[in-house]
């Protein structure tokens, strides 16, 4: 599925020129559904939408997060609707990681036009380089629910990396979309949750499925990335139906632990 190709740019001109576009402004819902309109009508937009959102909008309800971090804000369907419920909730900060300069503009504009400036926090620059910066300045220690939603075969590394610098620990749960299950269901049943779309990620199911036995004896062979993770950490899942944009049904990922 297409995207990068100048169909976000108009997707941001289609909701400023929107009749009555005043009425969008501090309407989350609005905003959101002008974009769901545009991805329908127009041109399909590779973003979370509104049926997947859903999970992860009961997930911020039942655990009211203080700080959440998407590694990917693309057109900020996500960093709208996510950043709504949690300062509902009581949440802080919602921050929305973009390596694009573009993605992120509009993401901002957007945010702003939602009315949640004030709760988003867009940084641009690669997902890698922007968790080291946000940790090392006291922005970012951790976050109770990180939601990755970009590059897929990044996932395994920034996994990682969120690991190392202890933005993750027991409790945290995370969301990481554009993700397919292993063909062997038991190498699923330690990972974190994850909402899967094909045509999948293996590293990164491969990484978050291994025993903690089994990531410490890998620490013995460093991998091209250099990342060590935190090998102590296991994740658990429960299956949940979801479909694709094509209406195929696949497989949701969802936590039940964390050990």
């Amino acid at each position: 599925m297409s995207f990068d190709d100048g169909r976000e740019l108009e997707l941001l001109q289609f909701v400023f020129h929107y009749p009555n576009v005043d009425q969008f402004k501090g309407n989350t819902q609005k905003v959101l559904d002008a974009i769901g309109e545009f991805g329908r009508t127009r041109k399909y937009l590779v973003n979370i939408g509104e049926y997947k959102s859903r999970t992860i909008l009961d997930l911020i309800k039942a655990l009211k997060p203080q700080v959440m971090v998407e590694l990917g804000g693309y057109v900020g369907y996500s960093a709208i609707a996510f950043a709504a419920a949690l300062r509902e909730r009581g949440g802080s900060v919602y921050y929305s990681l973009e390596k694009n300069p573009e993605f992120d503009e509009i993401v901002t504009k957007l945010v702003g036009l939602a009315g949640l400036s004030h709760v988003v926090k867009v940084v641009v620059g690669s997902s890698s380089d922007s968790q080291r910066r946000l940790h090392a300045d006291g922005t970012l220690k951790q976050t109770d629910l990180p939601f990755l939603n970009y590059h897929e075969p990044l996932y395994r590394d920034d996994l990682k990396i969120c690991e190392e610098l202890g933005m993750i620990a027991v409790g945290t749960v995370l969301a990481a979309d554009n993700s397919k299950p292993h063909d062997d269901p038991s190498r699923i049943i330690r990972s974190c949750i994850l909402l899967v779309i094909k045509p999948g990620n293996p590293p990164y199911l491969e990484y978050v499925g291994l025993s903690v036995k089994k990531k410490r004896a890998d620490l013995t062979v460093m991998d091209e990335s250099g990342l060590r993770g935190s090998p102590q950490l296991l994740y658990e899942s429960r299956l949940v139906e979801g479909w694709e944009p094509s209406g195929v049904p696949v497989c949701h990922i969802f936590p039940v632990s964390r050990h």
